[in-house]
């Protein structure tokens, strides 16, 4: 079967209004902005490789992805995640105390919605992550579950190899720095979230729950404490730690 494939006829040309407003880039926005991406458009009642069907697609001209579905290798989270072609499908997990009673249902699906409203704004703003297509969800008991729709990148993610260079720890402060300079928060930075390619750099993943607030000097202590907690639940070697450490925000 040829994967990476898109194929469906759209059902209905409406767009997907993104629920927060992405502010303007600060004045020392260090990434070039590219280009905007497509609009959003949804179809009923379709099938998601290795899924399922009964989902509504939301992605560019309401395309959906086939072809065959394969366990994303060297993946942390909470498991389920699929790559298909050229694709990523990530199911929606809850994590902490809560996913014992309720792993996969939420109210509606404007969380995922308000995640790909911010993550197609860090993109078309040049930051560096991974290209976000769209998101897909559909009724469960009593509220809906949902996917998130990626570009693959490759890369491993940071703890798989914590020796990372001066260069490689410089940017992923950087990258912090200038979400703080924008004013966002994500409360979901995770080490296992920072994905190293293999030509340098790095690129931060998943913004579920991401809000902008108003940018300040407080962001910088809550990335750290949130990325410090993380590197420590995985045992990672005292260098790793230095990344944030080693320099107060810019």
């Amino acid at each position: 079967m040829r994967s990476g494939r898109w194929h469906g006829k759209l059902y209905s040309n409406a767009m997907i209004h993104d629920p927060y407003i992405i502010p303007p880039l600060p004045p020392q926005w260090p990434f070039e902005p590219g280009m905007a991406l497509r609009p959003l458009g949804c179809r009923l009642n379709l099938e998601l490789p290795g899924l399922g069907g009964g989902w509504r697609v939301c992605t560019p001209g309401g395309a959906v992805p086939t072809g065959e579905p394969v366990p994303l290798a060297g993946a942390f989270g909470r498991g389920g995640v699929l790559r298909v072609g050229d694709l990523v499908l990530r199911p929606y997990r809850r994590g902490g105390l809560l996913r014992h009673v309720n792993e996969r249902t939420y109210r509606t699906h404007l969380r995922f919605a308000a995640e790909h409203a911010i993550h197609r704004g860090l993109w078309e703003a040049g930051f560096p992550t991974v290209e976000p297509v769209g998101y897909a969800w559909r009724p469960r008991a009593l509220g809906v579950e949902g996917v998130l729709i990626t570009r693959l990148a490759q890369g491993e993610p940071w703890p798989r190899r914590w020796d990372l260079s001066a260069e490689r720890g410089a940017d992923i402060r950087r990258l912090i720095g200038s979400l703080c300079e924008w004013g966002l928060w994500s409360p979901d930075l995770n080490a296992t979230n920072v994905i190293l390619p293999p030509s340098g750099g790095a690129l931060l993943l998943d913004w579920d729950r991401a809000r902008f607030e108003h940018a300040g000097p407080d962001l910088w202590p809550r990335y750290r404490t949130r990325l410090e907690r993380s590197l420590r639940k995985l045992g990672a070697p005292a260098e790793a730690f230095a990344v944030m450490g080693a320099a107060p925000h810019p």
